[in-house]
């Protein structure tokens, strides 16, 4: 069973993790999402993979009371890793509580108490690669997708977009939900002053990934992240990246990968995607970085990494 701490409706990445994995497993296994698992449900289980530490916390130990002959594993989130697990006793005690502890990049192994670090196991998410888009000539198109909250930090894009001279041929189309209602009046805001800034809402997954394969690059300014699967998705669609240099983005995309900027550094951000509209060289070396990682996100390599957590547990 694999238990999420968000149903459907989210549409977060937490969910569309649980539902992959779920198709993903489908042969051998017999795969069950769920939100909130009835006990009925949980004992019915062979084994129990829970995504996030403190959300997840109640459930899995529940099911550690209850079934203790048999194993589970907790999936960490950003939130999990770089912010619940210095003080949050609750997110402690899930990763005491695990058989395994699986992480979305390589990174994020060294945020784990050394006590743990035995269990971790990192599963790379991935996405069907798609064929490359024709792509605009006389400027750049960017992206940035995520709900609007404070982790995804929004304002340091909107802030670099201040910086970009008038003239600038670089546009922003802005995918994801107010979560954060004082964030949706600042992009609203924004969007009646600066016309080459377009805020959608939310829009639904397929939608999403042509946003992204028709654009120049993705923005990922976050505070933290855990693994983007926004990332894995932007390199198989042949879009490069720019990124705050924030441990979840550094084991997903590479130390030595040029497209970092300091986290909340707008004046870095700014001269960025000035490099990428005036040096071409600049833009295909991004792109080559990208092309280079994209052997990590393949259907086929998570599967198999998933099918040997599963036979670990069992």
């Amino acid at each position: 069973m694999l238990v999420t701490p968000y149903p459907a409706q989210a549409n977060n990445g937490n969910w569309r993790t649980a539902s992959r994995w779920a198709r993903l497993l489908r042969e051998p296994y017999r795969m069950i999402v769920q939100a909130q698992p009835a006990p009925q449900q949980l004992r019915a289980a062979d084994c129990l993979i829970v995504l996030h530490a403190r959300r997840g916390h109640a459930t899995l130990c529940a099911w550690h009371e209850r079934l203790p002959d048999r194993r589970l594993a907790v999936v960490l989130t950003g939130t999990d890793l770089y912010s619940d697990l210095p003080d949050n006793p609750a997110a402690r005690e899930s990763l005491a509580v695990a058989d395994r502890l699986v992480v979305l990049q390589e990174d994020a192994v060294r945020a784990l108490p050394g006590l743990y670090r035995h269990k971790a196991r990192v599963v790379y998410q991935s996405a069907r690669t798609l064929q490359p888009a024709r792509k605009a000539q006389t400027r750049i198109d960017c992206v940035m997708v995520g709900h609007l909250r404070r982790e995804k930090d929004p304002l340091t894009v909107l802030r670099a977009w201040r910086r970009l001279p008038a003239e600038a041929p670089i546009r922003l189309t802005h995918i994801g939900d107010a979560l954060d209602p004082d964030l949706g009046t600042a992009a609203r805001d924004f969007e009646h002053r600066e016309a080459r800034y377009r805020w959608l809402g939310g829009k639904p997954h397929a939608w999403t990934r042509q946003a992204i394969r028709r654009s120049h690059l993705l923005l990922i300014p976050s505070l933290m992240e855990g693994g983007a699967n926004v990332i894995v998705e932007a390199v198989t669609a042949r879009t490069p990246v720019l990124a705050s240099r924030i441990s979840g983005n550094v084991g997903m995309l590479g130390r030595d990968y040029a497209g970092y900027f300091p986290v909340g550094d707008d004046r870095t951000l700014a001269r960025l995607l000035l490099r990428c509209a005036q040096e071409p060289a600049f833009l295909e070396q991004l792109a080559e970085q990208c092309r280079a990682r994209r052997a990590l996100f393949t259907p086929r390599r998570e599967r198999a990494a998933l099918l040997a957590l599963v036979r670990e547990l069992l």
